[in-house]
């Protein structure tokens, strides 16, 4: 797929019995965290206007996401939209131009005349907290004046990194009332950082976690990563007891995936069964010693420490690894809005000229182009079913029958038998009284792979079709 050549979506019905599932070879096929994938997107030729998107939708529980695709560093193992190094020339023009989308976006969804309201939000990336002081303040009252959140009011997070976690930046996050921060570190040792391709010193990351406890956020989670190379139970158990000296609310278990266009890709010399084996090994010894430690797993990655603000607020505010639905709306190069017949977005991709050459063409979009949906993907019946049967079945709470049922007409095992025949042959999925199907421990690890087996045809070829750039 060409980043400039546009095609029209002609969508077909989903098909819901695709056959036998794939053979279950690894339990890391790729990290399934919204559905359908962004590489399943395609640019239209001439995009509906998000007044006629949003008409129908409801307004009063909105999300919003905000995407800064700029970082002081990029990691081996990252295949994120990010640009490092930008200078405040370029972050500023970003910014302006983020403020234009804002008034079109704002405009679409008041078109009606129904009032709006936002009840989440986040910040992601790329890294937030690139952006200065000043501009992560301007970057809020974006979010407030412009469209119309109050950040104040509701629950919102941001993630950031130790190099970016400074004093100045902290304080605008604490003052503007950021309910949950995420830091990136992934290790705590020095040598694993840079089999990693992470230049970060054991220090700074010390000097970033004091001043964010200071701060007392709500919530503070704290990334860390499995699978790297030269890595032992012993020393990611160091990583995770370091992590767990600082009480965090959430902390998060990413598997090391090595992707094309990425700084390990070549480079990794662990591969094959030797080291998803090696990745189970590590998940498994974390994921006992996270729940020995008193916290509880919401799903393959995600840890709660039990009886904390973490677990109250996000069950409050359904938030979740998987928390996908329609009435996000997104902001920014990157960012993904949902609404119940279009999913859509901006141009993506990961070769660092490809990125710079978007975000050179997303500051210089004109305001009119951003009240038509650009790149999208054509939800139908079929497609929301597998929508919602993911960011259910893959948390720890399940997903009940009775609820898929009322929304769909039928049990889930009878839209999709082989795919849990599959789940079932291995002892991965059980039924609870409640009527709920939920991953068993052993399921959960496979999480990764077992999002994938309940792909459409349609998303799978177009994601095959993806040219990487």
């Amino acid at each position: 797929m060409s980043g400039s050549t546009p095609v029209r979506i002609t969508p077909r019905p989903a098909a819901d019995h695709p056959g036998p599932p794939e053979e279950l070879a690894t339990p890391y096929r790729q990290y399934v965290y919204a559905y359908p994938h962004q590489k399943s997107y395609r640019r239209l030729t001439s995009g509906p206007l998000l007044t006629e998107l949003w008409a129908a939708e409801r307004l009063d529980a909105l999300s919003l996401y905000v995407h800064v695709p700029f970082c002081e560093m990029r990691c081996g193992f990252c295949n994120l939209f990010t640009r490092t190094g930008a200078p405040e020339e370029v972050t500023g023009r970003f910014l302006d131009t983020l403020e234009r989308q804002a008034r079109v976006t704002r405009e679409a969804l008041e078109a009606q005349g129904r009032q709006i309201r936002f009840t989440l939000a986040a910040f992601g990336g790329g890294t937030p907290t690139y952006l200065t002081a000043t501009e992560l303040t301007r970057l809020a009252d974006i979010c407030e004046d412009v469209m119309g959140a109050d950040l104040k009011a509701v629950p919102w997070s941001v993630e950031t990194s130790p190099a970016t976690a400074t004093d100045d930046r902290i304080a605008v996050l604490a003052e503007r009332g950021a309910t949950r921060v995420s830091i990136g570190v992934q290790t705590f040792l020095e040598e694993e950082a840079r089999a990693a391709v992470r230049p970060q010193k054991r220090a700074e990351v010390d000097a970033a976690l004091t001043r964010l406890k200071a701060a007392a956020f709500p919530i503070l989670n704290i990334d860390l990563i499995y699978g790297i190379q030269g890595q032992t139970e012993r020393s990611f158990r160091v990583s995770i007891d370091a992590a767990l000296a600082r009480e965090p609310e959430e902390i998060y278990l990413y598997p090391l995936y090595v992707r094309p266009l990425t700084g390990l890709e070549g480079r990794h010399a662990e591969t094959g069964d030797g080291w998803d084996e090696q990745r189970l090994r590590l998940y498994r010894s974390g994921r006992d010693h996270l729940l020995a430690a008193g916290y509880e797993q919401t799903s393959m990655r995600v840890f709660r420490r039990r009886g904390t603000a973490a677990v109250d607020l996000a069950d409050d505010a359904g938030i979740s690894e998987y928390n996908q639905q329609a009435g996000m709306v997104g902001l920014g190069i990157g960012a993904r809005s949902f609404t119940t017949d279009l999913h859509y977005t901006t141009d993506y991709a990961v070769a660092v000229p490809e990125v710079r050459r978007i975000i050179d063409d997303y500051i210089a979009t004109p305001t009119d182009d951003f009240r038509r949906a650009q790149w999208a993907f054509r939800m139908d019946d079929g497609e929301r079913r597998r929508m919602y049967l993911l960011q259910t079945l893959l948390e720890s709470t399940g997903t009940s029958e009775a609820q898929y049922r009322r929304r769909f007409g039928a049990p889930p095992r009878e839209h999709f038998p082989s795919q849990f025949a599959a789940l079932r042959e291995r002892d991965w999925i059980r039924e609870h009284p409640s009527g709920t199907l939920r991953l068993t421990p052993e399921g959960m690890a496979w999480a990764d792979a077992i999002g994938p087996l309940f792909f459409s045809a349609r998303v799978n070829d177009a994601m095959a079709a993806y040219q990487d750039r």
